[in-house]
């Protein structure tokens, strides 16, 4: 008898194998398709926009609007609610994700960043993997059980497919979603995230941003802790700012008026400071090819501020009148500024000598642990994203630094608010 359970126990493995193989792959096609697609058409907005500012003003009332009237006739008339839909499917004695949440959260994460709202695909990818894993485990009766294992499946290989990584889509579905591990959820989540690796590979993604980092010097590291330090209250102020706005927009009784005053912000923000357009990658790209030669000049120390202080509130907005996305690409956008100008202002005036390009790059993975309360996860997807690990060391001190500050502060993200 203990013989036949232990094989009917190793048959079952064999099938989890298999269905998170299937649904690693499923996972890495979706969010490559989605980063590109997005990537794309953002690209050619944005340059359209840059050369008659007219669209500025167009772009964003458009796709919210396009949002809403397809969530009102093709996905059920049901709002997208981000990552708690994710800690709601892996709850105890929970349903599943639906699978109109695959296209609803492509298609709408797209829409949102292409036509200006100042958030990423990160979060829509997020759910719309998990709801690849969550529909595999309904195929299969004994599948059920694994529900959870193949949810952080899909999600660790949708996290890989996009920042190139699979340490970050691993960590990411334990310091984030499961909070725990076990047997059948380690196995499920490195195959998934293994094979989206695999397809990275084939598929020979390059890294978002295209760094050369040479050295890093000791004498900077206290600046560091100091950046964490200032991420970590920056961070407090992305997700006050979330919660303030998500709260008020649902003081409107029409969604005409919703997206009516969303869009007008929207577009008042970032025609005082285009950078703010979409995800804003394209704002650090140009900036990190200038950094280690910029100067503080007061149009420099204006921009720098205006970014830090407007981006958590258009994001906040975005989110607020409608638009599908979540706090990673604002946090990680935050953090390059706020590296970049705080470095620039220990060159100016204190004489420190430091690289702004290396602060820039600690600074994108400071607030983006304070941002989501998970430092591992931080320090891996900033060194996929720049493909190095020469600021390995600094990253893991500034990312724990960074979640601590924040975490002192204010116990809870926009992730684990939600689940209050």
């Amino acid at each position: 008898m203990h013989i036949y359970l232990k094989r009917l126990n190793i048959f079952h493995y064999k099938k989890l194998v298999i269905a998170s193989l299937v649904v690693g792959f499923l996972a890495a096609l979706l969010g490559i398709s989605l980063k590109h697609v997005t990537e794309h058409y953002e690209n050619i907005l944005y340059t359209r926009a840059l050369a008659n500012s007219l669209w500025f003003v167009i772009f964003p009332a458009f796709g919210l609007s396009l949002i809403y009237i397809l969530r009102q006739y093709l996905f059920k008339k049901k709002e997208n609610k981000g990552i708690k839909e994710v800690f709601d499917a892996t709850a105890k004695n929970s349903n599943g994700l639906p699978s109109y949440k695959i296209p609803s959260h492509f298609i709408n994460g797209m829409l949102t960043v292409i036509f200006g709202g100042s958030t990423g695909v990160e979060v829509s990818t997020v759910v719309a993997t998990a709801a690849v894993g969550s529909l595999a485990s309904e195929k299969e009766t004994f599948l059920k059980r694994y529900k959870t294992e193949l949810i952080c499946a899909g999600i660790a290989a949708g996290v890989t497919a996009l920042f190139n990584t699979p340490l970050a889509g691993l960590l990411f579905a334990y310091e984030v979603v499961s909070k725990k591990t076990t047997k059948p959820q380690l196995i499920s989540t490195l195959l998934a995230a293994g094979i989206a690796y695999a397809f990275v590979l084939v598929l020979n993604e390059e890294p978002l941003f295209a760094v050369h980092i040479t050295q890093w010097h000791l004498h900077a590291l206290p600046w560091f802790i100091v950046l964490g330090i200032l991420a970590g209250i920056n961070s407090v102020y992305l997700t006050k700012c979330v919660l303030f706005f998500k709260k008020q927009f649902l003081k409107f009784n029409s969604h005409y008026y919703k997206i009516l005053f969303g869009a007008a912000a929207i577009s008042l923000m970032i025609l005082v400071l285009p950078q703010l357009y979409g995800e804003g990658y394209h704002a650090i790209k140009e900036s990190i090819a200038g950094a280690n030669t910029l100067k503080l000049t007061p149009l420099v120390a204006i921009t720098l501020c205006g970014i830090l202080l407007l981006k958590p509130i258009i994001t906040s907005v975005t989110l607020g009148a409608g638009g599908d996305g979540g706090v990673f690409a604002p946090g990680i956008f935050i953090g390059a500024f706020l590296g970049l100008f705080f470095a620039v202002i220990l060159n100016t005036f204190f004489n420190a000598e430091v690289i702004p390009l290396n602060f820039m790059i600690v600074g994108m993975a400071a607030m983006l642990s304070a941002s989501i309360h998970a430092p591992f996860t931080a320090l891996f997807l900033v060194c996929g994203l720049v493909n190095d690990y020469t600021l390995f060391i600094p990253l893991l001190i500034v990312s724990l630094v960074a979640k601590y500050t924040a975490q002192s502060i204010f116990p809870y993200t926009v992730y684990s608010f939600a689940k209050k």
